[in-house]
């Protein structure tokens, strides 16, 4: 079996209008977010072996968080340019190209790509759009990611900064 979470950002922040779009960071909620979903992820036991993230800033920033928040080092965090505002069939031919080795992946992405990837996945799922720092935690049943797709995924987890009371 294999473990794959998604995330969604944390709320990036608009307070610079003239920042390029992939250059905003958090906002202070995002601050308060990322490092409050990577405590709940780690006492769920959850313990990923890469950390996947477009380059984004704000989704860099949340990939870090995540991996601070799990104990990880700095360097589990890869980032990967195809990410970036990608559509759903890119989220998971990047998923299905991660090296076999790892049995836990973490992915940090944006919407609407990221949520179409998750309900893709997981039909069950059935969320129109995941909220920021939303994480889906999903077990994957194959031996090769290259085989990533419905059929072999059930879904684990689902929790927001809101249902965590936050």
């Amino acid at each position: 079996m294999r473990r794959l979470t998604l995330v969604r950002h944390a709320k990036s922040s608009w307070s610079d209008p003239s920042l390029p779009d992939n250059e905003r960071p958090l906002s202070g909620r995002g601050e308060r977010d990322a490092p409050a979903m990577a405590a709940w992820l780690a006492a769920s036991g959850e313990r990923p072996d890469s950390i996947l993230t477009s380059h984004a800033r704000r989704a860099v920033m949340t990939a870090r968080a995540f991996a601070a928040g799990l104990g990880l080092p700095e360097e589990i965090v890869r980032v990967d340019r195809r990410l970036y505002l990608a559509p759903a069939e890119l989220v998971i031919d990047v998923l299905r190209a991660q090296d076999d080795r790892l049995s836990h992946v973490l992915a940090v992405g944006h919407n609407p790509g990221i949520s179409e990837a998750a309900n893709w996945l997981v039909p069950a799922l059935a969320v129109e759009s995941l909220p920021t720092t939303a994480v889906v935690t999903i077990e994957v049943d194959a031996d090769r990611w290259a085989r990533l797709g419905p059929a072999v995924c059930r879904l684990l987890d689902y929790e927001t900064p809101k249902t965590l009371g936050r």
